[in-house]
């Protein structure tokens, strides 16, 4: 994947405003959204088990993905080749360590569904490094950008409680107004409402040590969704987890591994 250019510029008024703006073309939006999901092929989840191994030197690293259907591996037919299996590779070979990794999620979960049902599950295991990948479908739903940066915290305080020396990234928001899928006015409402819950969460995150927001997503490279023009295909998980890992790793949070 490229640079981010070409992102609309959005004045921090209509981020602020994006849900009451969003909330005034309900009407629109909401038989926009209906159509989509009639005509939209629903993808299954990647068959289980939703774990695996990236082959490495030492000790294996613990990597859990944690988020909504890009954790369950929509768009692939196998979890290796999902979010999680790609990852695990990419942090391998930026490291040399061996990765053990497991994902816990739901296909259409908001981040207050993993706080509720989830979380907890999720962190009865070793961690040493957390994917959160939230945020898509509390854009979808409309959910504000205080539950959101709420239910962050929430994710990101016990992950410190219950493994203090782990590592937090967490992916930011799609890029909405490059889904071609979307129709106007839905695409351009959904992107500037992501891009308010993406800051109230990198308000949380970048608070935190040890803990990372992938900036925006940089233009997405052919092929890099599946079928359904919406969730990532093979090509697409891998080039978001080389982008999120990378991005770690200029950080310094790879470095105790063996990162740069």
């Amino acid at each position: 994947m490229n640079d981010a250019r070409h992102a609309p510029h959005i004045p921090a008024l209509a981020l602020r405003l994006s849900r009451a703006a969003a909330v005034l073309r309900g009407a629109v939006i909401l038989r926009q959204g209906r159509r989509l999901r009639r005509e939209t092929p629903r993808l299954p989840d990647a068959p289980g088990p939703w774990l695996g191994a990236a082959e490495g030197d030492g000790e294996p690293l613990h990597l859990l993905v944690l988020g909504d259907s890009t954790a369950a591996g929509v768009g692939v037919d196998h979890a290796e080749l999902g979010l999680g299996g790609r990852l695990a590779e990419a942090i391998a070979a930026r490291t040399g360590r061996a990765v053990s990794w497991r994902a816990h999620g739901r296909n259409g979960a908001t981040a207050s569904d993993l706080v509720r049902g989830h979380l907890a599950a999720a962190l009865d295991g070793p961690v040493d490094v957390l994917f959160l990948t939230v945020g898509a479908n509390d854009a979808l739903a409309l959910r504000s950008a205080r539950a959101f940066r709420r239910d962050v915290r929430r994710i990101l305080r016990a992950t410190r409680e219950r493994h203090p020396a782990s590592i937090v990234l967490m992916s930011s928001l799609p890029a909405f107004f490059r889904f071609s899928l979307l129709p106007e006015p839905l695409r351009g409402t959904l992107y500037r409402h992501s891009r308010s819950l993406e800051a109230a969460a990198r308000t949380i995150v970048d608070a935190e040590r040890e803990a990372r927001m992938s900036p925006p997503p940089p233009p997405y490279t052919e092929g890099f969704f599946a079928s359904d023009e919406f969730h990532p295909s093979a090509l697409g998980y891998r080039d978001w987890a080389e982008f999120a890992v990378d991005d770690a790793e200029e950080a310094g949070l790879l470095a105790r591994w063996g990162g740069a």
